[in-house]
């Protein structure tokens, strides 16, 4: 079941339906998500990745020292397989109740969270999120990072592996945390991360360095698991 939102806001309304203007009065816009309209999506000039799937923010108690977070992550686990990837829409449950998986693109480099839980009516305080994406690499890429930045506390995996990990109330910082060297597979290659916030604004940023530490531009971004 997916959640009614107001045309104004998000540009991937239609796929949610509408709610009342005076309900639509009070949440402020997002106007930086929309719904993807292309099978791929090229990463930006400066590498990022813009296409991502969000799940709606589960409620969690929001401390952020590192043993608290891994506890969280650990109270929330997603079914399926690391590196699998869900379907736009699709409804999972955990404690606390079902959410769906949404469909995003942002145009900013960054994916600002507080606006898509508040334009849904979620909370946006004492939350987990969870997010995933598929980049496709041209060739295998050895030597690689991954790059990211979040806010507040942040895991991420590659292709079902753990590779960074932040902890503390903190901003989100063009690559805060970097990965030690990884491989790029030729073709598919999931990422997921779980983003907990304590409280006011939350957003992330992700990209891929080379072996010098700069961006990689080849790469483009799908949410089809094929």
């Amino acid at each position: 079941m997916k959640r009614a939102l107001a045309p104004l806001i998000l540009g991937f309304a239609a796929s949610l339906g509408t709610v009342r203007a005076d309900d639509a009065a009070t949440r402020p816009a997002a106007t930086s998500l929309t719904h993807p309209k292309s099978a791929t999506q090229r990463v930006d000039a400066r590498g990022f990745i813009h296409r991502w799937l969000v799940l709606e923010p589960v409620a969690v108690t929001g401390r952020l020292t590192e043993s608290a977070v891994e506890e969280t992550v650990r109270s929330a686990p997603l079914p399926g397989a690391m590196d699998s990837l869900p379907r736009d829409g699709e409804v999972v449950t955990l404690p606390g109740g079902a959410v769906a998986w949404h469909a995003l693109d942002t145009i900013n480099y960054n994916l600002n969270l507080y606006h898509f839980a508040r334009a849904l009516s979620k909370p946006t305080s004492n939350v987990l999120f969870w997010a995933t994406t598929t980049v496709i690499a041209p060739r295998e890429m050895p030597g690689i990072r991954l790059a990211i930045g979040s806010n507040a506390a942040s895991r991420w995996w590659l292709n079902g592996e753990p590779v960074i990990a932040l902890n503390d109330d903190r901003q989100a910082v063009i690559d805060d945390g970097v990965s030690r060297r990884l491989t790029l597979r030729q073709g598919r290659n999931v990422i997921r991360t779980a983003i907990v916030n304590a409280g006011g604004a939350t957003d992330f940023c992700a990209r891929f360095l080379d072996g010098n530490d700069q961006p990689i531009t080849d790469l483009s971004v799908s949410l089809s698991s094929d």
